[in-house]
């Protein structure tokens, strides 16, 4: 059996560019994919909860696991050494495309897997060092990190514009409509703002004129 593995992080990425990956490489080695396995899930997560982890306890000898990066299996040393020696021990075979790893059951392929995943770890250490060294830094510039403060709430009013200016129009005050709406008055202020609504205060003026 050949499997075709595609994992993603969350939702808001595609598996369609591995797949396509998968399928490129497959046509050019002559291989047909019997199963694809796809799952949505953080490669941090306990083996036994991954798809992959169910693949590998009927992984037989012979059988080949196809991947588009050694990555898209384990992010971590451990892991990554825990399925290739599994794999190992039941004669299996894992593929992978942009690394171009063929690992088998060789001495080679045991230090091949070891250097790459030793190498993956050590880079995003120094990765995570990097951004929580950057992410201090701003914090001691006393820069604000992450989203401005109540844009989400704001986002949440868009498409609310004609509902709050028919009720600025009919007296309601600020505070009533944001309490309607569930934000805080303040976000309803800028939100009136940097839409231009028509206040209170303009529809008074209007009136005297």
């Amino acid at each position: 059996m050949v499997y075709g593995y595609i994992r993603v992080s969350t939702d808001h990425q595609t598996t369609e560019n591995q797949r396509f990956e998968i399928k490129k490489f497959c046509a050019k080695q002559e291989l047909i994919i019997d199963c694809w396995i796809e799952e949505t899930i953080s490669s941090t997560m306990d083996l036994n909860k991954r798809k992959l982890g169910r693949l590998l306890k009927r992984i037989k000898k012979d059988d080949m696991i196809i991947a588009s990066e050694l990555s898209r299996l384990g992010r971590n040393l451990l892991q990554i050494m825990s399925i290739l020696h599994h794999c190992m021990d039941v004669g299996a075979k894992i593929w992978t495309i942009k690394d171009n790893y063929r690992l088998g059951s060789d001495i080679t392929s045991k230090v091949l897997a070891f250097a790459f995943g030793l190498s993956a770890e050590i880079e995003r250490n120094l990765i995570s060092q990097r951004t929580k060294e950057a992410l201090a830094r701003i914090k001691s510039e006393g820069k604000h990190i992450g989203r401005p403060y109540g844009s989400r709430n704001m986002c949440k009013l868009q498409g609310c514009e004609k509902y709050i200016s028919d009720k600025l129009a009919n007296g309601n005050t600020r505070h009533e409509i944001a309490r309607r709406l569930r934000v805080h008055r303040d976000t309803l202020s800028k939100f009136i703002v940097c839409n231009g609504i028509k206040t209170e205060a303009d529809n008074v003026e209007h009136f005297r004129i």
